[in-house]
């Protein structure tokens, strides 16, 4: 299915993991995909970049368009999260954890903006049920993916006098390579998976590809009447309440 022939896709922190499947995933379905991060990913155009630094996203902007002419779809997904009691949460922590996930989202909107409108394109951000709820120790990943999710709707109203659609992907539990390590850690690995999939109605965990569907649909034409939404892709987590 080749919903994205001849369009130019960026998107962020794909080495490994949602971006990775996310990145495979447009590129199956026809698209030139631009990746940005620290390192070059394997199989495609890889921008490096310290994308906490805004002359960094500059420049990375125009690069892209000197190389490519222009801009189609773009999916922030780049981010990361540390644990920390909001009592000892370091305001180093909480910066650098707002800087990436929040403030560069908004930065690379805003300086991508004018060459989406020229496509009327559309732009994905990767937010996180913990931008909905939250888990302990969380208190900066869940604001800064709070914020996204806040963030995704005011661009979708200034957007869409351009003909930009914005739109977020909230993702529950899902099976990277991250998460894996976390289980592994744990002192009974298999009763820990089985009582995380226990709390999903679907009876399992999420997979990047199970992403990765959702922000290719939000990025396509399909969804040229879908703006300013947060897409829960979590298996039913949210919505199942817990046994009294």
């Amino acid at each position: 299915m080749s919903y994205f022939d001849g369009k130019i896709c960026l998107v962020t922190g794909a080495s490994r993991g949602i971006g990775h499947a996310i990145a495979t995933k447009l590129k199956e379905r026809g698209a030139t995909v631009l990746c940005a991060q620290r390192q070059q990913v394997e199989g495609f155009q890889s921008y490096l970049c310290d994308l906490c630094d805004t002359q960094a996203i500059d420049g990375l902007v125009e690069r892209l368009i000197a190389d490519y002419g222009r801009l189609d779809v773009l999916v922030n997904n780049a981010g990361m999260m540390k644990e920390a009691p909001l009592e000892a949460m370091s305001l180093s922590l909480w910066q650098e954890t707002i800087a990436l996930n929040l403030t560069t989202p908004f930065w690379l909107m805003a300086k991508s903006l004018p060459h989406l409108a020229k496509t009327k394109g559309a732009i994905v951000n990767i937010g996180s049920i913990e931008g909905l709820g939250a888990n302990p120790n969380h208190s900066a990943y869940v604001a800064s993916k709070g914020g996204l999710h806040a963030l995704t709707k005011a661009a979708a109203v200034d957007a869409g006098a351009h003909g930009v659609r914005v739109n977020a992907v909230a993702p529950g539990w899902i099976n990277t390579a991250l998460n894996e390590a976390f289980i592994d850690a744990m002192p009974d690995p298999d009763a820990f998976r089985r009582d995380i999939g226990n709390i999903h109605p679907v009876g399992h965990t999420g997979t990047p590809q199970d992403v990765a569907s959702m922000v290719a649909f939000l990025a396509s034409d399909e969804a040229q009447f879908i703006t300013g939404q947060v897409m829960v892709v979590d298996g039913g987590r949210l919505v199942q309440l817990p046994l009294p």
